[in-house]
């Protein structure tokens, strides 16, 4: 059983699509309506059906007032550290807070050489990635009076100006599956982001990646609760269980509240672009699951 204690989030994750972008707004603002803690879109630049990630943040930060939001997961190759890193950290100073960092080392590698992006291997995308974060958070950094400086393989920083600071410590959540990424995670980021649809044997597979992050953690002096554990979910709200997150919403709450107690889930990021299915989430399971997870946690103290 790991429960790392984290307050429970639960959050939005739709579909940028381009031909739909009034529905992908409102959606994002039926998010705040129904209180979720966060709204998410993925991030594919060379997907020309999909809106600019960067942009529909930054259009939906104007069009809310409370809920957070993020990448889900930011493309690295074809976005550059420090500009990154002055883009949100501006729209978290604009917002008042409201911006965490979800970042991904990329894939589809043919789609980012197409539009102009390096292809990478995997090794030499976790070590660009690794590169990148030290290269943000020295931009973030503005206690620091000298230059930024980060002699790096695949990113060179070499006097760069350090600011603007962002509005609250933004969490750099990684999007990460493999042994090197996640050692990456333990080692370097304040979350890690997976999609439980990309872990072949479900739940089963978030033991031994958690105890990957926590070893790496401790071995990088960090404490392993230090690491926020996230999810993105998917799943069907039908009145009778026919699988895992397919079923009713107390089944729902069972499942979210096991993956809290039993693997340090503590956030949950629905992937869904059904206005019924949000509000079943926000309104039905998420309260649920809070109060589940109080009650046991606190049995347990």
């Amino acid at each position: 059983m790991t429960d790392y204690g984290h307050e429970l989030a639960f959050g939005g994750f739709i579909t940028p699509a381009a031909d739909q972008f009034e529905q992908v707004v409102a959606l994002a603002k039926l998010c705040e309506q129904v209180n979720l803690d966060l709204v998410t879109f993925q991030d594919h630049p060379y997907q020309p059906g999909f809106l600019d990630t960067w942009t529909l943040m930054s259009f939906v930060a104007a069009a809310t007032s409370r809920i957070r939001l993020a990448g889900n997961v930011l493309n690295l190759p074809l976005r550059q550290p420090v500009v990154l890193a002055r883009s949100v950290a501006s729209l978290d100073l604009l917002t008042g807070g409201r911006v965490e960092l979800g970042l991904g080392a990329g894939a589809f590698w043919e789609a980012i050489e197409a539009v102009g992006g390096r292809r990478l291997s995997p090794g030499q995308a976790v070590d660009a990635l690794d590169e990148a974060i030290q290269v943000i958070r020295e931009a973030w950094d503005t206690e620091r009076r000298d230059m930024v400086r980060v002699e790096g393989e695949h990113y060179r920083v070499v006097g760069a100006k350090r600011g603007p600071a962002p509005a609250h410590p933004v969490g750099i959540w990684v999007g990460a599956y493999k042994p090197r990424m996640l050692r990456l995670v333990g080692r370097a980021a304040d979350g890690w982001l997976p999609s439980l649809s990309y872990l072949p044997n479900g739940p089963a597979e978030l033991s031994g990646m958690n105890a990957l992050i926590d070893e790496s953690a401790e071995a990088a002096g960090r404490e392993p609760r230090s690491v926020r554990r996230l999810l993105n979910v998917s799943g069907r709200f039908a009145r009778s269980s026919s699988g895992f997150l397919a079923g009713p919403p107390e089944q729902w709450v069972e499942e979210l509240a096991g993956l809290t107690l039993d693997h340090g889930i503590s956030a949950f990021i629905l992937g869904a672009d059904d206005p019924t299915a949000i509000r079943l989430f926000a309104q039905e399971v998420a309260p649920a699951v809070r109060e589940l997870v109080a009650a046991e946690r606190a049995a347990s103290t």
